[in-house]
């Protein structure tokens, strides 16, 4: 497993399949510098769990600004 540390949480890259609270024993391994991976925007825009309506994009004018939607032909 591997995980970014921002100075006060051990961040994991991927969700851990324990129950809140569960105590766990870790180990640490600090990478190689050439070995860390540049977080993708998607990476951190998953991580961000945000939540909305599944027009987003479509009609992202409307959320942002209130505006109408244009029609499509």
């Amino acid at each position: 497993m591997e995980a970014l540390f921002d100075g006060t949480v051990l961040h994991p890259d991927t969700p851990l399949p324990l129950e809140a609270n569960t105590r766990v024993r870790l180990t640490v391994e600090t990478l190689p510098a050439e070995e860390q991976r540049p977080r993708s925007f998607l990476r951190t825009a998953r991580s961000l769990k945000l939540e909305g309506p599944a027009d987003w994009s479509a009609n992202l004018n409307h959320y942002l600004y209130g505006e109408e939607n244009e029609p499509t032909d």
